[in-house]
């Protein structure tokens, strides 16, 4: 059985190849800048079997202009999809993407969010599942067979809403942590929310600080090394993790997820809601 948060090219093969348990591979390929390319990615090339789940359609709920650019659907709607899917209880449920893990990530935690901790993702994704030598078939999503017998159960992650966030601002023991670029952090070259900057008091850490240039986890004694210097002696769980759209912070996640360093929560919201707030506070540099 795979319990480790990451799962190797070679490792999937082997499971896939030996039909070992219910295993489910869902491509989570997105262009935040071009919404439809990571479908028509899919559609050229994917991991045989995989399912597709679409960052707007299936891994956000409606936007009001307040809520953010990828609010959450809720829980009871989120598993329903993940059970039309065919995945049960017992499947272990692989994200993947053509960006480092970037909205695999995302999948991810909300699948913990729902309960279910049989759940990794493909480390280097699909180029690296080129690379190992995987097998790649074009076309369409093939329907599930059948529903399957997937249940809402008690949440393994923690959130805190913009509301509460924003009355604790500043309070000893909570520290936020953005996981944008530098530049975006700093308020310098904005190009997706009307308003630059970041939540006073946040920290900086990028989410591609975790990954190599081959777009795959650092060997984990560097990763560790690196998030023991951005914690600086706090605990994890003092970390609230928020990024542009609640979507890269999840990459955050799950790299200390990997270390076994747990207890962090997630703004969901993340700054494209707290931006659309009147009156919240905005640093910069």
């Amino acid at each position: 059985m795979h319990t480790h948060p990451l799962i190797e090219p070679l490792a999937l093969q082997a499971l896939l190849a030996r039909g070992a348990g219910h295993v489910r591979v869902c491509d989570c390929s997105f262009d935040l800048a071009d919404p439809t390319a990571g479908e028509r990615a899919f559609a050229q090339g994917h991991i045989p079997g995989a399912a597709y789940l679409h960052l707007d359609r299936d891994l956000s709920a409606a936007k009001t202009g307040r809520n953010g650019r990828h609010p959450l659907t809720t829980r009871d709607a989120f598993a329903a999809r993940i059970a039309a899917l065919g995945a049960d209880d017992d499947t272990l449920l692989v994200a993947c993407d053509a960006q480092g893990g970037m909205f695999a990530a995302r999948l991810w935690w909300m699948l913990r969010w729902v309960g279910h901790a049989r759940v990794a993702v493909l480390d280097g994704g699909l180029p690296a599942w080129r690379a190992a030598g995987g097998a790649i078939e074009a076309g369409p999503v093939e329907p599930a067979p059948r529903t399957g017998r997937f249940s809402l159960r008690p949440a393994l992650v923690d959130t805190i809403d913009g509301a509460t966030l924003r009355a604790r601002l500043g309070e000893p023991g909570l520290q936020i942590l953005d996981g944008r670029s530098a530049d975006r952090f700093r308020g310098e070259n904005e190009t997706l929310d009307p308003v630059a900057g970041h939540i006073p008091g946040a920290l900086n850490r990028p989410f591609k600080d975790n990954l190599d240039d081959a777009g795959r986890f650092l060997p984990l004694p560097v990763l560790r090394a690196q998030w023991q210097a951005v914690l600086a002696g706090r605990a994890p769980s003092t970390l609230v993790h928020q990024c542009g759209s609640g979507v890269t912070a999840c990459h955050n996640l799950l790299a200390l997820h990997a270390l076994g360093l747990e207890g962090g929560v997630l703004y969901p919201g993340s700054w494209s809601e707290w931006c659309a707030q009147p009156g919240a506070p905005v640093a910069t540099g």
